[in-house]
């Protein structure tokens, strides 16, 4: 997911925490003060990545020929396009769980795996 993307998910979420509260950006309340009212601790962004990591555990379970763990593997080949290539679904897989301080082969042991997925960022 791009950066500008995940910009426009958070304003909408906080749009929609806002509304939920009755806070108008005119009274100007925080945002981590509508998170505490609304009791939303954790963004959308965290949760898209959070279902991110449980599916590619559950993908990488699957057998070798299933076509969802096919499509996964899957490299296309012939020429890219000029200038540089946008990041991909998994590259962004492998990024939340750095953050989570997960390892490649943890997917392996379902009940650790779901453990990792649930733990929050770690900066």
């Amino acid at each position: 997911m791009s950066k500008s993307m995940e910009g426009k998910l958070l304003a909408t979420e906080m749009d929609f925490l806002r509304r939920s509260a009755r806070k108008s950006k005119l009274e100007k309340v925080r945002n981590e003060e509508i998170r505490r009212i609304t009791k939303k601790e954790i963004t959308i962004i965290e949760e898209i990545q959070k279902k991110q990591l449980i599916w590619y555990g559950h993908v990488n379970r699957m057998g070798e020929e299933r076509l969802p763990k096919n499509i996964m593997k899957w490299i296309p080949t012939g020429k890219r396009k000029r200038g540089r290539p946008r990041e991909t679904w998994l590259k962004g897989v492998t990024k939340a769980m750095s953050l989570r301080n997960l390892q490649a082969d943890d997917w392996m042991d379902r009940r650790q795996w779901r453990q990792g997925t649930g733990r929050r960022i770690t900066l």
